[in-house]
């Protein structure tokens, strides 16, 4: 599983052309599942995510969580981030797991963190999206979970 995470100033996501759901100050999760992903995989990003100290305190460094901050999080689906395009022009997505995988995974993501009583906005599985984000830093981080990062 992979999450890439983008702390944020304010997001949106519009989906399929509706109006706009926005968040505040927090993060934006883009969310790639894969085959061989668990709910394993899920329990730990959560829980990494949760607890990073990427948000700054009065004196300017990153050393606040999002439950410090009381952020919010838009969580998004990105099988893109399963694209292979180390061979030709075009990108494989054949890594990216199938919807019968993908979104009960998804789903219990996005319910783990509205369990830790943190406001979530969510794009929609397999949706056309559009995601406004306002980055600040920029922050921008790549997170895998144990069981992809000791397979390669």
């Amino acid at each position: 599983m992979r999450a890439l995470l983008q702390r944020v100033t304010g997001a949106g996501v519009s989906i399929n052309g509706a109006p706009q759901k926005r968040i505040g100050q927090g993060l934006v999760i883009l969310l790639g599942i894969t085959h061989t992903d668990a709910t394993v995989d899920t329990d730990f990003l959560v829980n990494k995510i949760e607890g990073l100290r990427i948000f700054n305190d009065a004196d300017g460094k990153m050393n606040l969580s999002l439950q410090d901050i009381g952020g919010d999080v838009l969580i998004a689906s990105q099988f893109t981030l399963y694209g292979d395009a180390r061979r030709g022009r075009r990108p494989s997505f054949t890594d990216a797991a199938r919807p019968d995988i993908a979104i009960p995974l998804y789903k219990g993501f996005i319910e783990a963190f509205r369990s830790r009583g943190l406001r979530v906005t969510t794009g929609e599985f397999g949706a056309d999206m559009k995601v406004e984000i306002q980055n600040d830093g920029p922050v921008t981080l790549m997170l895998e979970s144990p069981s992809r990062t000791e397979a390669t």
